[in-house]
């Protein structure tokens, strides 16, 4: 699947009627819902859902896509799968899962107004959110970048850090979508490296190291620097004009859900207005292009989101780690 958004963000009040509303329905009984949302964003979202669904009982696991993942080969191994709904990091890991045919066809998701490459064509899992990677940088730095190739400039040798795709996922997509690059690619990689790029294990260390003047640049997505420059945190987030890469924390329904009533009112719930709203309240841009985003962040209309082949990430991710590593080590 490809993920690209270039769509125009419209007027809400325009467009408010285009929106399916979800009303309290007939949905009950036990859902259960495997998410690697941070852990407050997992609760008032389940909080939410069930205002609108009080019949619905959610018990909820949250933690790390790779652990969430784990967790549930293990459980098919034991054929005994626990989760009616998977809310997860990117959408590689749903191909996956769609490829091993683990995820179940919601035909009447309502998708009408998303950008039809925000989801799987075959309707098994849907973006709820973007998360983008872009540039963040010191306040102190005396080169602002405003593309990709400027990390490559002599301001910025052995200043710029960035997350390993060995332990992110945003990292790994990240890799994947700028390989595709006409005039990125895998060289663009080699040329940090020459240029004196540092990899850490997360975006949380490349947030620490450009905060603290560590480091001047970060590889970065967007939400934390976005979130700690309103905080006064001497930092700016840059969406590259040659294109940022992107994971949209895909929703699906198992094919093993044992409750796929209120599994589909669950998905209905986040791609809907009133959950498209809770992510851009939250600090996400959400995935609807006509729901305002947050505080901080640009209008979709000025941000360029670069295509992602998902099933070709998927094929190459263990090559493109191995070449990463082979780089900046493991």
């Amino acid at each position: 699947m490809k993920t690209y958004l270039g769509a125009a963000a419209g007027l809400l009040g325009a467009v408010a009627a285009t929106f399916w509303t979800p009303a309290a329905s007939a949905a009950s009984g036990k859902l259960v819902l495997y998410t690697s949302q941070l852990e407050a964003d997992a609760q008032q979202t389940v909080d939410e859902f069930k205002k609108l669904h009080p019949g619905v009982e959610v018990e909820w696991t949250r933690s790390g896509t790779t652990d969430l993942m784990n967790r549930l080969r293990a459980e098919f191994q034991a054929g005994s799968p626990q989760p009616d709904v998977l809310l997860i990091a990117d959408a590689v890991t749903m191909e996956s899962l769609k490829q091993d045919n683990r995820l179940a066809r919601f035909e009447k998701a309502p998708v009408g107004d998303y950008q039809a490459n925000l989801y799987d064509p075959d309707l098994t899992y849907f973006g709820t959110k973007l998360i983008t990677t872009g540039i963040a940088y010191n306040k102190n730095a005396k080169m602002k970048p405003t593309s990709w190739a400027d990390l490559l400039k002599p301001e910025a040798r052995n200043l710029v850090s960035m997350p390993s795709p060995l332990y992110s996922g945003a990292a790994a997509i990240h890799l994947a979508t700028l390989k595709d690059v006409p005039g990125l690619g895998l060289d663009y990689f080699k040329a940090l490296q020459a240029n004196g790029a540092v990899a850490v294990r997360g975006n949380g260390g490349v947030m620490t190291a450009v905060a603290g003047g560590e480091k001047l640049y970060g590889v970065l997505i967007d939400y934390l620097p976005i979130r700690e420059n309103l905080k006064g945190a001497p930092v700016e987030f840059v969406f590259p004009a040659d294109g940022v890469s992107a994971v949209s924390e895909p929703v699906a329904i198992l094919s093993t859900a044992r409750n796929p009533e209120a599994a589909q009112a669950f998905v209905s719930f986040l791609l809907s207005r009133e959950g498209q709203e809770l992510a851009s309240a939250q600090g996400f841009l959400p995935a609807h292009p006509d729901v305002e985003p947050p505080k901080g962040f640009p209008r979709l209309t000025g941000i360029k989101v670069l295509p992602l082949d998902s099933a070709k990430a998927l094929a190459e991710d263990q090559a493109n780690k191995m070449a990463f590593a082979d780089l900046f080590g493991g």
